[in-house]
């Protein structure tokens, strides 16, 4: 649990400072970044982790730290950096210990990155010799794919559509 809040802290602190950042070297301008289709990661689109009791922790993380839950775990609403009028999403999952899903990782995490330009992204990575687990597949809510680091980590890529979320309704945790 304690690497669970770990992981979560250095992704929090990472995902503000992508949206805060204003240096001198963030020349773009909004609607330069916003028409930008570099095959890339844009941020954090999901933290997946084993829980020995998948329910137990949601009801905890909803009654303790104020998590609006569903099914699937909680939803945390953003805006995005580069159109605030546009609402993100970043999926909060815990799955049942010794689940399929992250295999074939032996960690008891996935991170869910979100891309641009997942074709793009995908053609760079093999062209590096990153292996790659599974073809594109595509939903009503986005693109994904999954590959392995270079320590073993299952990594899920996700090219959202946002607006179906959005569409969709229902609570999440802002």
């Amino acid at each position: 649990m304690k690497t669970l809040f770990t992981i979560f802290f250095l992704l929090l602190i990472v995902t503000s400072c992508n949206q805060t950042n204003t240096t001198m070297e963030n020349t773009h301008t909004s609607e330069e970044l916003a028409n930008d289709t570099t095959p890339r990661v844009t941020g954090i689109g999901g933290i997946f982790f084993f829980s020995d009791n998948p329910e137990e922790a949601k009801e905890w993380y909803s009654k303790n730290l104020g998590l609006e839950v569903n099914e699937w775990g909680s939803s945390f609403e953003f805006r995005n950096a580069n159109r605030p009028e546009e609402i993100n999403y970043l999926q909060w999952s815990p799955f049942k210990q010794g689940s399929k899903y992250f295999e074939p990782s032996k960690k008891e995490f996935m991170i869910n990155y979100r891309v641009q330009n997942i074709e793009g992204l995908v053609r760079n990575l093999k062209a590096n010799g990153v292996t790659i687990l599974d073809e594109i597949e595509t939903y009503d809510y986005g693109k994904f794919v999954h590959i392995m680091d270079a320590e073993g980590n299952k990594i899920e890529l996700w090219e959202p559509v946002d607006s179906v979320f959005t569409a969709m309704g229902g609570k999440t945790t802002k």
